[in-house]
């Protein structure tokens, strides 16, 4: 798996665990929801660490929180 999919499951995961719509979390987030959709359907395959913040900040998580799971831990190193 690499980081951008992990990433992806992340937010989807987080927002199934909380309940949220995609708009919803958007919303919450004071982002664009087409900022969104992009990350999560694979147009956007870097998305800024300050949009990541923006998305913990509407989730009510951390950083630490978002990246703390095992698929982060067991991502390849990405340059080899």
């Amino acid at each position: 798996m690499d980081t951008i999919t992990a990433v992806r499951n992340r937010i989807l995961q987080l927002c199934n665990e909380k309940g949220y719509t995609i708009n919803h979390l958007a919303n919450l987030s004071a982002i664009p929801p087409s900022s969104l959709k992009n990350i999560l359907y694979g147009k956007s395959l870097n998305p800024k660490i300050l949009t990541i913040k923006e998305l913990c900040d509407g989730l009510e998580i951390t950083l630490g929180e978002f990246f703390s799971t095992p698929e982060f831990d067991a991502l390849e190193q990405e340059i080899k």
